[in-house]
């Protein structure tokens, strides 16, 4: 297929000119309209550098395989109105699973990202048993109500930290460590026939927003979410970047010197100071019970003055690793998620710019996340979609990843 010359082209928006490359120019077409759809035949041609004709081949073939539709005409221009392209929503589904130390969510996802069916446990310390019962009720859920189309599942993906039951954490059960030795991977597989997908948690989100999110303007990103314990995870040129160990972006081992101590002689890691479990513990320190996010949003008062107080020490920490992720990293921006609610990552946010120079252009600048508090699952979801859509983002390490054990090995 011929490319017109003179166009600059994003590096994964470009095709192959060999007689045999005819699914990877299928692929660039498919992300190039995922990406920026609606977008027209012309517009496409622009994008990616093929001719109109190579064009017009690849998409006559994509409307064919139903993975694509004519979603409208574009008036108010010269000549005969674009039609404009889109991903079809019913091409494919997925099932995008978080479980975490304070919740397990489970939703059904089209082609595009919308979420089609939901299925929430507020509940803390869920174990092994009880996840898988809870994941296969769901799953005959969604497939008894016809919510998906079981033909075109993509897949199951599934988010979760890493070390489950291995790490301390504020109020973690001593029956907890059943996930050490629990096979996840082998158990979801011996729970359906589709492909299953693992990758960490907050890579996870963070694929979430490369691929329905703020990806669109910005394709390497950090992404720090504020859950049961925190986490961060690193997109580098529109692709998920997990490290040679797996370890990329584990920010709750930053450390932070405690500034109530002079001289900052004494020095403790983030995540043992912020997450939503120590601002639970804050809360109920000074006589205010709060143990889901939805509580944070029914305080009186006094309630969210403390919350206050707890965002604006956390904020100074967290300017610190702004600092350190925008020299180290140098990404387009930093992203801030996770199940704090909005208004409340919104304030935290005012915080940290008030302890960062804005005018230092060396700086990431630094948003609240686009998705909300099922930024983990959605993103779960996008691994199998990633693959069936072939976009850049899919990555065949998460057909075989397990979650991360044992600590100690890893200084071995």
């Amino acid at each position: 297929m011929n490319q017109t010359t003179g166009v600059k082209l994003s590096p994964d928006l470009t095709g192959a000119n060999v007689e045999d490359a005819g699914e990877h120019n299928r692929a660039v077409v498919l992300r190039c309209i995922h990406r920026q759809a609606p977008i027209s035949r012309a517009e496409i041609a622009r994008q990616t550098g093929f001719t109109k004709p190579a064009i017009a081949r690849i998409v006559d073939r994509l409307l064919d395989e139903g993975l694509i539709i004519e979603a409208r005409r574009r008036h108010g221009l010269r000549g005969q109105p674009a039609i404009e392209l889109e991903i079809n929503p019913d091409a494919f589904f997925a099932i995008g699973i978080n479980i975490d130390r304070d919740h397990l969510t489970i939703l059904a996802v089209d082609a595009v990202g919308n979420v089609r069916a939901r299925v929430h446990h507020e509940k803390r310390y869920i174990l092994p048993g009880e996840f898988m019962q809870l994941t296969a009720d769901a799953i005959s859920h969604f497939q008894r109500s016809r919510l998906i189309d079981d033909a075109h599942l993509a897949g199951i993906g599934l988010a979760m930290p890493d070390w489950l039951g291995e790490i301390a954490f504020l109020g973690k059960p001593n029956d907890y460590g059943e996930w050490m030795d629990f096979d996840v991977r082998t158990a979801l597989e011996n729970l359906t026939q589709h492909p299953v997908f693992i990758e960490n948690e907050t890579n996870a989100a963070a694929l979430a927003e490369l691929d329905y999110g703020l990806g669109a303007e910005s394709r390497s990103f950090f992404y720090i979410s504020l859950n049961a314990c925190p986490g961060g995870g690193l997109v580098l040129d529109g692709a998920g970047h997990r490290g040679a160990m797996g370890l990329s972006g584990e920010i709750g081992w930053l450390p932070i010197v405690d500034p109530r101590h002079r001289g900052g002689q004494k020095v403790e890691l983030l995540g043992e100071i912020f997450s939503l479990f120590f601002l639970y513990k804050f809360l109920g320190e000074h006589g205010i019970e709060a143990n889901v996010p939805s509580d944070l949003l029914t305080l009186d008062a006094r309630g969210r003055k403390l919350v206050s107080q707890w965002l604006k020490t956390m904020s100074a920490h967290l300017a610190v690793a702004v600092k350190h992720i925008g020299m180290i990293v140098d990404p387009d921006a930093i992203i801030l998620g996770g199940r704090l609610p909005i208004r409340m990552i919104d304030e935290l946010l005012r915080y940290v710019h008030d302890h960062l120079d804005m005018e230092d252009t060396a700086l990431p600048s630094i948003h609240r996340a686009s998705l909300g508090e099922d930024a983990c699952a959605i993103g779960a979801a996008a691994m199998p979609m990633a693959t069936a859509l072939m976009l850049a983002s899919a990555d065949e390490v998460q057909r075989t990843r397990s979650p991360l054990k044992f600590m100690d090995r890893l200084n071995t």
